[in-house]
Protein backbone atom coordinates (compact mmCIF):
# COMPACT_ATOMS: atom_id res chain seq x y z
CA UNK A 1 0.00 0.00 0.00
CA UNK A 2 1.25 2.82 -0.76
CA UNK A 3 1.47 5.88 2.03
CA UNK A 4 -1.11 8.51 2.69
CA UNK A 5 1.91 11.08 3.56
CA UNK A 6 1.64 13.91 1.30
CA UNK A 7 5.54 14.67 1.33
CA UNK A 8 7.28 17.13 -0.97
CA UNK A 9 9.08 14.85 -3.92
CA UNK A 10 11.48 16.87 -6.23
CA UNK A 11 12.05 15.39 -9.94
CA UNK A 12 14.86 16.70 -12.09
CA UNK A 13 14.01 16.51 -15.97
CA UNK A 14 17.83 15.99 -17.26
CA UNK A 15 17.05 17.10 -20.82
CA UNK A 16 20.19 16.36 -22.57
CA UNK A 17 21.80 16.17 -26.03
CA UNK A 18 23.37 12.45 -26.62
CA UNK A 19 24.79 11.16 -29.90
CA UNK A 20 24.57 7.84 -30.95
CA UNK A 21 27.58 5.69 -29.82
CA UNK A 22 29.59 8.18 -27.80
CA UNK A 23 28.61 5.62 -24.68
CA UNK A 24 31.18 7.19 -22.38
CA UNK A 25 30.74 10.91 -23.19
CA UNK A 26 26.95 10.28 -22.99
CA UNK A 27 27.27 8.46 -19.47
CA UNK A 28 29.40 12.09 -18.34
CA UNK A 29 26.27 14.32 -19.50
CA UNK A 30 24.15 11.70 -17.52
CA UNK A 31 26.50 11.48 -14.34
CA UNK A 32 26.60 15.50 -14.41
CA UNK A 33 22.87 15.44 -14.34
CA UNK A 34 22.72 13.25 -11.80
CA UNK A 35 25.27 15.35 -9.70
CA UNK A 36 23.61 19.14 -10.50
CA UNK A 37 20.23 17.65 -9.94
CA UNK A 38 21.22 15.75 -6.08
CA UNK A 39 22.87 19.09 -5.07
CA UNK A 40 19.61 20.30 -6.05
CA UNK A 41 17.92 18.52 -3.69
CA UNK A 42 16.31 16.26 -6.15
CA UNK A 43 14.98 12.73 -5.00
CA UNK A 44 14.52 11.54 -8.69
CA UNK A 45 16.36 12.15 -11.69
CA UNK A 46 15.12 11.22 -15.19
CA UNK A 47 17.28 11.07 -18.54
CA UNK A 48 15.77 10.39 -21.87
CA UNK A 49 14.87 7.14 -23.92
CA UNK A 50 17.87 5.43 -24.93
CA UNK A 51 20.14 8.28 -23.38
CA UNK A 52 23.33 6.03 -22.32
CA UNK A 53 23.84 5.14 -26.23
CA UNK A 54 22.17 7.88 -28.12
CA UNK A 55 18.72 7.73 -30.09
CA UNK A 56 18.47 6.00 -32.62
CA UNK A 57 20.76 3.58 -33.10
CA UNK A 58 19.69 1.30 -35.67
CA UNK A 59 21.26 -1.50 -36.50
CA UNK A 60 24.01 -1.09 -34.06
CA UNK A 61 21.59 -2.81 -32.45
CA UNK A 62 22.02 -5.54 -34.51
CA UNK A 63 25.90 -6.33 -32.66
CA UNK A 64 25.57 -8.22 -29.20
CA UNK A 65 28.87 -6.48 -28.54
CA UNK A 66 26.86 -2.99 -28.62
CA UNK A 67 24.61 -4.12 -25.57
CA UNK A 68 27.71 -5.65 -23.70
CA UNK A 69 29.69 -2.34 -23.72
CA UNK A 70 26.26 -0.58 -22.91
CA UNK A 71 25.97 -2.32 -19.99
CA UNK A 72 29.80 -2.15 -18.68
CA UNK A 73 28.79 1.30 -19.19
CA UNK A 74 25.64 1.72 -17.49
CA UNK A 75 27.66 -0.30 -13.84
CA UNK A 76 30.11 2.03 -13.82
CA UNK A 77 27.69 4.71 -13.97
CA UNK A 78 25.59 3.25 -11.20
CA UNK A 79 28.40 2.96 -8.77
CA UNK A 80 28.48 6.38 -8.99
CA UNK A 81 24.92 7.65 -8.53
CA UNK A 82 24.87 8.06 -4.45
CA UNK A 83 22.23 10.58 -2.60
CA UNK A 84 19.23 10.05 -5.05
CA UNK A 85 17.36 7.91 -7.86
CA UNK A 86 18.24 7.86 -11.39
CA UNK A 87 16.56 6.72 -14.33
CA UNK A 88 18.61 5.84 -17.30
CA UNK A 89 17.59 4.54 -20.57
CA UNK A 90 19.84 1.94 -22.51
CA UNK A 91 19.69 -0.99 -24.79
CA UNK A 92 18.98 -4.51 -22.86
CA UNK A 93 19.84 -7.99 -23.99
CA UNK A 94 17.96 -10.50 -21.32
CA UNK A 95 17.65 -13.91 -21.82
CA UNK A 96 18.21 -13.62 -25.74
CA UNK A 97 15.44 -10.84 -25.71
CA UNK A 98 16.61 -7.14 -27.09
CA UNK A 99 14.44 -4.36 -25.23
CA UNK A 100 14.29 -0.85 -25.10
CA UNK A 101 14.72 -0.20 -21.07
CA UNK A 102 15.16 2.18 -18.43
CA UNK A 103 17.37 1.53 -15.12
CA UNK A 104 16.39 2.69 -11.97
CA UNK A 105 19.63 3.34 -9.88
CA UNK A 106 19.98 4.18 -6.29
CA UNK A 107 22.45 3.90 -3.48
CA UNK A 108 25.13 2.59 -6.57
CA UNK A 109 23.14 -0.44 -7.94
CA UNK A 110 20.64 -0.86 -10.79
CA UNK A 111 17.45 -1.68 -8.57
CA UNK A 112 14.92 -2.29 -11.70
CA UNK A 113 14.12 -1.92 -14.99
CA UNK A 114 11.69 -0.71 -16.71
CA UNK A 115 10.71 -2.09 -20.31
CA UNK A 116 9.16 -1.05 -23.58
CA UNK A 117 5.84 -1.93 -23.99
CA UNK A 118 4.79 -0.30 -27.47
CA UNK A 119 7.07 -0.66 -30.10
CA UNK A 120 6.94 2.23 -32.28
CA UNK A 121 7.21 0.55 -36.40
CA UNK A 122 6.04 3.91 -38.34
CA UNK A 123 7.25 7.25 -39.72
CA UNK A 124 11.11 7.17 -38.76
CA UNK A 125 10.29 4.54 -36.65
CA UNK A 126 11.44 0.63 -36.80
CA UNK A 127 11.68 -0.60 -33.47
CA UNK A 128 9.58 -3.68 -34.15
CA UNK A 129 13.27 -4.34 -36.21
CA UNK A 130 15.27 -4.19 -33.05
CA UNK A 131 13.74 -4.97 -30.29
CA UNK A 132 10.78 -7.67 -28.20
CA UNK A 133 7.55 -5.62 -26.15
CA UNK A 134 7.84 -6.09 -22.70
CA UNK A 135 4.46 -6.42 -20.96
CA UNK A 136 4.61 -5.47 -17.27
CA UNK A 137 4.40 -2.88 -15.18
CA UNK A 138 7.31 -1.13 -12.90
CA UNK A 139 6.68 0.64 -10.15
CA UNK A 140 9.39 2.80 -8.56
CA UNK A 141 8.08 4.61 -4.84
CA UNK A 142 9.68 7.86 -3.89
CA UNK A 143 8.78 8.79 -0.09
CA UNK A 144 5.61 6.96 -0.13
CA UNK A 145 4.22 7.42 -3.64
CA UNK A 146 3.94 5.15 -6.41
CA UNK A 147 5.63 5.57 -10.02
CA UNK A 148 4.93 3.82 -12.98
CA UNK A 149 7.90 3.90 -15.66
CA UNK A 150 7.20 4.20 -18.90
CA UNK A 151 9.21 4.86 -22.22
CA UNK A 152 8.26 6.91 -24.89
CA UNK A 153 5.58 5.25 -27.14
CA UNK A 154 3.75 3.85 -24.35
CA UNK A 155 2.06 7.28 -23.46
CA UNK A 156 1.06 7.55 -26.99
CA UNK A 157 -1.50 4.66 -26.02
CA UNK A 158 -3.86 3.83 -22.89
CA UNK A 159 -2.55 0.29 -22.50
CA UNK A 160 1.02 1.24 -20.52
CA UNK A 161 -0.67 3.81 -18.39
CA UNK A 162 -3.50 1.44 -17.37
CA UNK A 163 -1.27 -1.31 -16.81
CA UNK A 164 0.89 0.76 -14.87
CA UNK A 165 -2.32 2.48 -13.04
CA UNK A 166 -3.70 -1.40 -12.12
CA UNK A 167 -0.38 -2.00 -10.33
CA UNK A 168 -0.69 1.17 -7.58
CA UNK A 169 0.92 3.86 -9.66
CA UNK A 170 -0.23 7.25 -8.69
CA UNK A 171 1.66 9.34 -10.81
CA UNK A 172 3.56 8.16 -14.70
CA UNK A 173 6.99 8.67 -15.44
CA UNK A 174 7.58 8.66 -19.27
CA UNK A 175 11.53 8.95 -20.35
CA UNK A 176 11.59 9.88 -24.32
CA UNK A 177 13.45 10.49 -27.25
CA UNK A 178 10.92 12.00 -29.36
CA UNK A 179 12.03 13.67 -32.61
CA UNK A 180 10.09 16.69 -33.49
CA UNK A 181 8.17 18.09 -36.57
CA UNK A 182 6.08 21.14 -36.85
CA UNK A 183 3.79 21.39 -33.89
CA UNK A 184 4.82 18.32 -32.29
CA UNK A 185 4.15 19.13 -29.03
CA UNK A 186 1.22 19.77 -29.75
CA UNK A 187 0.32 16.69 -31.18
CA UNK A 188 1.58 14.86 -28.28
CA UNK A 189 0.17 16.67 -25.31
CA UNK A 190 -3.49 15.96 -27.75
CA UNK A 191 -2.44 12.08 -27.42
CA UNK A 192 -1.31 11.95 -23.61
CA UNK A 193 -4.70 13.35 -22.55
CA UNK A 194 -6.35 10.51 -24.08
CA UNK A 195 -5.20 8.12 -21.33
CA UNK A 196 -5.27 10.89 -18.76
CA UNK A 197 -9.11 11.04 -19.16
CA UNK A 198 -9.63 7.76 -18.31
CA UNK A 199 -6.43 7.21 -16.01
CA UNK A 200 -6.83 10.78 -14.49
CA UNK A 201 -3.07 10.20 -13.60
CA UNK A 202 -0.89 13.20 -14.03
CA UNK A 203 2.67 12.31 -15.82
CA UNK A 204 6.02 13.16 -16.38
CA UNK A 205 7.98 13.87 -19.91
CA UNK A 206 11.19 14.26 -20.46
CA UNK A 207 12.21 14.52 -23.83
CA UNK A 208 16.46 14.53 -25.48
CA UNK A 209 17.10 17.47 -27.30
CA UNK A 210 19.51 17.84 -30.61
CA UNK A 211 20.38 16.53 -33.50
CA UNK A 212 21.40 13.11 -34.72
CA UNK A 213 21.11 12.57 -38.32
CA UNK A 214 17.95 14.03 -39.89
CA UNK A 215 16.15 13.65 -36.50
CA UNK A 216 15.91 16.42 -34.07
CA UNK A 217 15.28 16.54 -31.17
CA UNK A 218 12.97 19.39 -29.64
CA UNK A 219 13.15 19.10 -25.55
CA UNK A 220 10.44 20.57 -24.24
CA UNK A 221 9.95 17.68 -21.40
CA UNK A 222 6.97 18.81 -19.54
CA UNK A 223 3.96 17.91 -16.70
CA UNK A 224 0.57 17.10 -17.24
CA UNK A 225 -1.94 17.23 -13.79
CA UNK A 226 -4.83 14.54 -13.52
CA UNK A 227 -6.74 16.63 -15.60
CA UNK A 228 -4.40 16.66 -18.56
CA UNK A 229 -3.60 20.53 -18.23
CA UNK A 230 0.19 21.48 -18.71
CA UNK A 231 1.17 22.64 -15.25
CA UNK A 232 5.40 22.97 -16.57
CA UNK A 233 6.98 22.73 -19.31
CA UNK A 234 10.82 23.23 -20.33
CA UNK A 235 12.06 25.27 -23.11
CA UNK A 236 12.42 24.19 -26.89
CA UNK A 237 15.87 23.07 -28.39
CA UNK A 238 18.06 23.91 -25.53
CA UNK A 239 19.69 21.83 -23.17
CA UNK A 240 18.15 22.21 -19.49
CA UNK A 241 17.60 20.49 -15.95
CA UNK A 242 14.52 21.33 -15.15
CA UNK A 243 13.45 20.50 -10.74
CA UNK A 244 9.79 20.14 -10.66
CA UNK A 245 7.59 19.39 -7.12
CA UNK A 246 4.94 17.06 -6.33
CA UNK A 247 3.28 16.93 -3.24
CA UNK A 248 2.62 13.43 -2.83
CA UNK A 249 0.95 12.59 -6.32
CA UNK A 250 -0.13 16.22 -7.14
CA UNK A 251 2.07 18.21 -9.44
CA UNK A 252 3.33 21.82 -8.06
CA UNK A 253 2.34 24.39 -11.09
CA UNK A 254 5.58 26.30 -12.00
CA UNK A 255 6.99 28.12 -15.45
CA UNK A 256 5.31 26.75 -18.61
CA UNK A 257 7.36 27.72 -22.16
CA UNK A 258 5.73 29.10 -24.27
CA UNK A 259 5.27 27.29 -28.08
CA UNK A 260 7.22 29.30 -30.66
CA UNK A 261 5.15 30.87 -33.86
CA UNK A 262 5.50 28.05 -36.60
CA UNK A 263 8.78 30.17 -38.55
CA UNK A 264 10.69 30.47 -35.56
CA UNK A 265 10.39 26.48 -34.31
CA UNK A 266 11.16 25.70 -37.71
CA UNK A 267 14.22 27.95 -37.83
CA UNK A 268 15.54 26.71 -34.57
CA UNK A 269 14.74 23.32 -35.40
CA UNK A 270 17.31 23.45 -38.69
CA UNK A 271 19.57 25.46 -36.63
CA UNK A 272 20.14 23.05 -34.34
CA UNK A 273 20.21 19.98 -36.75
CA UNK A 274 22.29 21.83 -38.89
CA UNK A 275 24.78 22.72 -35.99
CA UNK A 276 25.10 19.17 -34.40
CA UNK A 277 25.84 17.31 -37.80
CA UNK A 278 28.40 18.77 -38.30
CA UNK A 279 29.59 19.21 -35.31
CA UNK A 280 29.27 15.64 -34.10
CA UNK A 281 30.72 14.34 -37.42
CA UNK A 282 34.19 16.39 -36.45
CA UNK A 283 33.85 19.28 -39.18
CA UNK A 284 36.06 22.41 -38.50
CA UNK A 285 33.06 23.90 -40.47
CA UNK A 286 30.89 24.44 -43.78
CA UNK A 287 31.17 25.93 -46.96
CA UNK A 288 28.07 26.47 -49.55
CA UNK A 289 27.45 28.29 -52.76
CA UNK A 290 25.75 31.17 -52.54
CA UNK A 291 24.05 32.49 -55.92
CA UNK A 292 22.01 35.23 -55.34
CA UNK A 293 18.71 33.18 -54.87
CA UNK A 294 16.53 32.82 -51.80
CA UNK A 295 17.09 29.22 -50.87
CA UNK A 296 21.44 29.47 -50.57
CA UNK A 297 20.59 32.79 -48.76
CA UNK A 298 18.28 31.04 -46.60
CA UNK A 299 20.96 28.07 -46.11
CA UNK A 300 23.84 30.53 -45.32
CA UNK A 301 22.21 32.45 -42.86
CA UNK A 302 21.10 28.92 -41.11
CA UNK A 303 24.73 27.77 -40.91
CA UNK A 304 25.82 31.33 -39.75
CA UNK A 305 23.50 31.28 -36.71
CA UNK A 306 24.29 27.22 -36.09
CA UNK A 307 28.26 27.14 -36.38
CA UNK A 308 29.37 31.15 -36.30
CA UNK A 309 30.62 32.98 -39.39
CA UNK A 310 33.88 32.54 -38.53
CA UNK A 311 33.31 28.70 -39.26
CA UNK A 312 31.71 29.28 -42.92
CA UNK A 313 32.67 30.28 -46.28
CA UNK A 314 30.62 31.14 -48.97
CA UNK A 315 31.19 30.61 -52.87
CA UNK A 316 30.09 32.47 -55.74
CA UNK A 317 30.42 30.71 -59.11
CA UNK A 318 29.03 32.95 -62.09
CA UNK A 319 28.71 32.23 -65.71
CA UNK A 320 27.96 34.72 -68.06
CA UNK A 321 24.10 33.66 -67.17
CA UNK A 322 24.14 35.35 -63.62
CA UNK A 323 22.81 38.79 -63.54
CA UNK A 324 24.56 41.60 -62.01
CA UNK A 325 21.74 41.72 -59.10
CA UNK A 326 23.00 37.88 -58.22
CA UNK A 327 26.65 38.96 -57.88
CA UNK A 328 25.64 42.08 -56.01
CA UNK A 329 23.08 40.89 -53.59
CA UNK A 330 25.25 37.86 -52.44
CA UNK A 331 28.02 39.66 -51.60
CA UNK A 332 25.99 42.07 -49.62
CA UNK A 333 24.49 38.79 -47.71
CA UNK A 334 28.47 37.95 -47.16
CA UNK A 335 28.87 41.01 -46.12
CA UNK A 336 25.71 41.43 -43.46
CA UNK A 337 27.05 37.89 -41.76
CA UNK A 338 30.51 38.48 -41.80
CA UNK A 339 31.39 35.40 -43.58
CA UNK A 340 34.03 34.42 -45.84
CA UNK A 341 33.40 35.47 -49.79
CA UNK A 342 34.99 34.11 -52.73
CA UNK A 343 33.94 34.64 -56.68
CA UNK A 344 35.30 31.98 -58.45
CA UNK A 345 34.10 32.67 -61.91
CA UNK A 346 33.37 28.69 -64.07
CA UNK A 347 32.80 30.53 -67.23
CA UNK A 348 36.66 29.31 -68.13
CA UNK A 349 35.80 25.52 -67.35
CA UNK A 350 32.23 25.59 -68.78
CA UNK A 351 33.83 26.78 -72.36
CA UNK A 352 36.49 24.55 -71.78
CA UNK A 353 34.29 21.59 -71.26
CA UNK A 354 31.88 22.31 -74.02
CA UNK A 355 34.70 22.98 -76.88
CA UNK A 356 35.81 18.77 -75.73
CA UNK A 357 32.73 18.25 -76.68
CA UNK A 358 32.10 20.15 -79.64
CA UNK A 359 32.32 17.22 -81.50
CA UNK A 360 30.25 14.79 -79.69
CA UNK A 361 27.49 17.82 -79.71
CA UNK A 362 27.65 18.63 -83.19
CA UNK A 363 24.21 19.43 -84.96
CA UNK A 364 22.44 19.38 -81.62
CA UNK A 365 21.26 22.07 -80.16
CA UNK A 366 21.58 23.01 -76.55
CA UNK A 367 19.36 21.74 -73.76
CA UNK A 368 19.59 20.52 -70.22
CA UNK A 369 22.84 19.40 -71.04
CA UNK A 370 24.28 22.75 -71.15
CA UNK A 371 22.51 23.43 -67.77
CA UNK A 372 23.54 20.88 -66.00
CA UNK A 373 27.54 20.78 -67.16
CA UNK A 374 27.45 24.12 -65.04
CA UNK A 375 25.87 22.54 -62.30
CA UNK A 376 28.57 19.88 -62.09
CA UNK A 377 31.22 22.22 -62.31
CA UNK A 378 30.14 24.55 -59.22
CA UNK A 379 29.62 20.64 -57.42
CA UNK A 380 33.36 20.02 -58.33
CA UNK A 381 34.79 23.03 -57.15
CA UNK A 382 32.77 23.00 -53.60
CA UNK A 383 34.07 19.29 -53.27
CA UNK A 384 37.53 20.39 -54.22
CA UNK A 385 37.36 23.38 -51.64
CA UNK A 386 35.60 20.55 -48.99
CA UNK A 387 38.51 17.98 -49.38
CA UNK A 388 41.33 20.77 -49.32
CA UNK A 389 40.08 22.42 -46.46
CA UNK A 390 37.90 19.58 -44.34
CA UNK A 391 34.45 21.79 -44.33
CA UNK A 392 31.85 19.97 -45.10
CA UNK A 393 29.60 21.40 -47.97
CA UNK A 394 26.24 22.28 -47.32
CA UNK A 395 23.67 21.94 -50.44
CA UNK A 396 21.06 24.32 -50.73
CA UNK A 397 18.02 22.71 -52.41
CA UNK A 398 14.49 23.03 -51.08
CA UNK A 399 11.85 20.18 -50.81
CA UNK A 400 10.10 21.61 -53.77
CA UNK A 401 13.17 20.77 -55.78
CA UNK A 402 13.43 17.44 -54.73
CA UNK A 403 10.00 16.16 -54.93
CA UNK A 404 10.22 17.13 -59.07
CA UNK A 405 13.95 16.41 -59.45
CA UNK A 406 14.58 19.99 -60.23
CA UNK A 407 17.99 19.68 -58.93
CA UNK A 408 21.41 18.07 -60.81
CA UNK A 409 23.47 14.91 -59.80
CA UNK A 410 26.85 15.42 -58.56
CA UNK A 411 26.49 19.01 -59.00
CA UNK A 412 23.61 21.52 -56.22
CA UNK A 413 22.84 18.02 -54.81
CA UNK A 414 26.73 17.13 -53.79
CA UNK A 415 27.42 17.77 -50.61
CA UNK A 416 27.32 16.48 -46.86
CA UNK A 417 23.82 17.57 -45.56
CA UNK A 418 20.93 18.95 -47.32
CA UNK A 419 20.04 21.93 -44.98
CA UNK A 420 16.31 22.60 -46.19
CA UNK A 421 15.56 19.44 -48.11
CA UNK A 422 12.21 19.16 -46.15
CA UNK A 423 11.21 23.28 -46.34
CA UNK A 424 8.54 23.54 -49.30
CA UNK A 425 9.59 26.71 -51.41
CA UNK A 426 6.96 28.32 -49.86
CA UNK A 427 8.37 28.26 -46.88
CA UNK A 428 11.51 29.06 -47.72
CA UNK A 429 10.33 32.65 -48.23
CA UNK A 430 8.16 32.72 -45.03
CA UNK A 431 11.56 31.24 -43.50
CA UNK A 432 13.51 34.31 -44.79
CA UNK A 433 11.41 36.60 -43.89
CA UNK A 434 11.02 35.34 -40.16
CA UNK A 435 14.85 35.13 -40.27
CA UNK A 436 15.19 39.63 -41.31
CA UNK A 437 12.67 40.44 -38.02
CA UNK A 438 15.83 38.60 -36.10
CA UNK A 439 18.00 41.01 -37.89
CA UNK A 440 18.43 42.12 -41.33
CA UNK A 441 20.59 39.53 -42.95
CA UNK A 442 18.94 38.62 -46.38
CA UNK A 443 19.16 41.23 -48.90
CA UNK A 444 15.08 42.36 -49.81
CA UNK A 445 15.64 41.67 -53.69
CA UNK A 446 16.39 38.25 -52.71
CA UNK A 447 12.95 36.95 -51.37
CA UNK A 448 11.43 39.65 -53.99
CA UNK A 449 12.61 38.62 -57.25
CA UNK A 450 11.55 35.90 -58.93
CA UNK A 451 13.41 32.72 -58.51
CA UNK A 452 15.86 31.05 -61.15
CA UNK A 453 18.27 28.39 -61.71
CA UNK A 454 20.15 31.47 -64.03
CA UNK A 455 21.74 28.21 -66.15
CA UNK A 456 20.53 29.99 -69.46
CA UNK A 457 19.48 33.48 -70.65
CA UNK A 458 15.82 34.85 -69.33
CA UNK A 459 15.37 31.44 -67.12
CA UNK A 460 13.16 31.44 -64.13
CA UNK A 461 11.77 28.51 -62.18
CA UNK A 462 8.27 29.18 -63.61
CA UNK A 463 9.34 28.22 -67.02
CA UNK A 464 9.02 24.26 -66.50
CA UNK A 465 7.37 24.23 -63.02
CA UNK A 466 3.99 25.30 -61.68
CA UNK A 467 3.54 28.31 -59.56
CA UNK A 468 5.39 27.12 -55.84
CA UNK A 469 1.94 27.98 -54.69
CA UNK A 470 0.33 25.51 -56.34
CA UNK A 471 3.30 22.63 -56.73
CA UNK A 472 3.56 22.74 -53.11
CA UNK A 473 -0.12 22.44 -52.47
CA UNK A 474 0.05 19.39 -54.69
CA UNK A 475 3.14 17.70 -53.31
CA UNK A 476 1.99 18.04 -49.78
CA UNK A 477 -1.22 16.44 -51.09
CA UNK A 478 0.10 13.51 -52.82
CA UNK A 479 3.44 12.82 -50.66
CA UNK A 480 2.84 13.57 -46.98
CA UNK A 481 -1.41 12.82 -46.85
CA UNK A 482 -1.33 9.70 -49.37
CA UNK A 483 -3.53 11.64 -51.82
CA UNK A 484 -4.78 10.27 -54.85
CA UNK A 485 -4.25 12.54 -58.01
CA UNK A 486 -8.15 12.75 -58.60
CA UNK A 487 -8.62 13.34 -54.98
CA UNK A 488 -5.88 16.31 -55.42
CA UNK A 489 -7.81 17.07 -58.75
CA UNK A 490 -11.27 17.11 -56.50
CA UNK A 491 -9.30 19.76 -54.27
CA UNK A 492 -9.70 22.35 -57.06
CA UNK A 493 -6.16 22.06 -58.64
CA UNK A 494 -5.83 21.28 -62.49
CA UNK A 495 -5.45 18.44 -64.36
CA UNK A 496 -2.44 18.99 -65.87
CA UNK A 497 -0.83 20.42 -62.89
CA UNK A 498 -1.47 17.52 -60.87
CA UNK A 499 -0.33 15.21 -63.82
CA UNK A 500 2.58 16.86 -63.88
CA UNK A 501 3.88 16.94 -60.42
CA UNK A 502 2.90 13.83 -59.77
CA UNK A 503 4.59 12.17 -62.85
CA UNK A 504 7.66 13.90 -62.07
CA UNK A 505 8.03 13.05 -58.20
CA UNK A 506 7.64 9.53 -59.61
CA UNK A 507 10.56 9.94 -61.67
CA UNK A 508 12.61 11.80 -59.62
CA UNK A 509 13.47 8.75 -56.71
CA UNK A 510 16.66 8.01 -58.20
CA UNK A 511 17.86 11.25 -57.78
CA UNK A 512 16.78 11.63 -53.95
CA UNK A 513 18.40 8.51 -53.16
CA UNK A 514 21.17 10.08 -54.07
CA UNK A 515 20.67 13.01 -51.78
CA UNK A 516 22.79 14.08 -48.57
CA UNK A 517 20.42 13.45 -45.21
CA UNK A 518 18.26 16.32 -44.31
CA UNK A 519 17.29 18.12 -41.51
CA UNK A 520 13.63 16.55 -40.92
CA UNK A 521 10.75 18.95 -40.41
CA UNK A 522 7.74 18.19 -41.96
CA UNK A 523 6.19 14.69 -40.62
CA UNK A 524 7.20 13.11 -43.64
CA UNK A 525 10.32 13.91 -45.63
CA UNK A 526 12.17 12.44 -48.25
CA UNK A 527 14.50 10.54 -45.60
CA UNK A 528 13.41 7.37 -43.43
CA UNK A 529 9.72 8.07 -43.93
CA UNK A 530 9.87 7.84 -47.38
CA UNK A 531 10.13 4.43 -49.15
CA UNK A 532 9.38 4.02 -52.32
CA UNK A 533 11.17 2.03 -55.08
CA UNK A 534 13.09 3.35 -57.90
CA UNK A 535 11.74 1.02 -60.84
CA UNK A 536 7.95 1.24 -60.66
CA UNK A 537 5.09 0.50 -62.85
CA UNK A 538 2.22 0.79 -60.42
CA UNK A 539 -0.10 3.10 -61.09
CA UNK A 540 -3.45 3.00 -58.56
CA UNK A 541 -6.69 3.66 -59.25
CA UNK A 542 -6.54 6.81 -58.23
CA UNK A 543 -4.52 7.65 -61.23
CA UNK A 544 -5.69 10.50 -63.64
CA UNK A 545 -6.50 9.10 -67.33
Amino acid sequence: MASSSRERIRIALAQINCTVGDLTGNASRIRQSVEQARVAGADLVLAPELALCGYPPEDLLLREGFFHDCRRELERLAVQVRGITAVVGFPELLEGGRYNSAAVIRDGRIVACARKHDLPNYEVFDEKRYFSSWNEPCIVEIKGTRFGLTICEDVWWPEAPAMAKAAGAQVILSINASPYHKRKQATRHKAFREWIRETHLPMVYVNMVGGQDELVFDGASCVLDGSGEVVRQAPFFDSALEIVEFDGARPVAGPISAELPVEAEVYRALVVGTRDYVQKNGFPGALLGLSGGVDSALTLAIACDALGADKLRAVMMPTQYTARMSLDDAKDMARRLDVRYDVIGIRPVFDSFLAALAGEFRGRPADLTEENLQARIRGTILMSLSNKFGSMVLTTGNKSEMAVGYSTLYGDMAGGYAVIKDIAKTLVWRLARYRNTVSDVIPANIITRAPSAELRDNQTDQDSLPAYEVLDAIMEAYMEHNRSPREIVAQGHAVADVRRVVELIRRSEYKRRQSPPVVRITFRCFGKDWRYPITSHYRDTGDLT
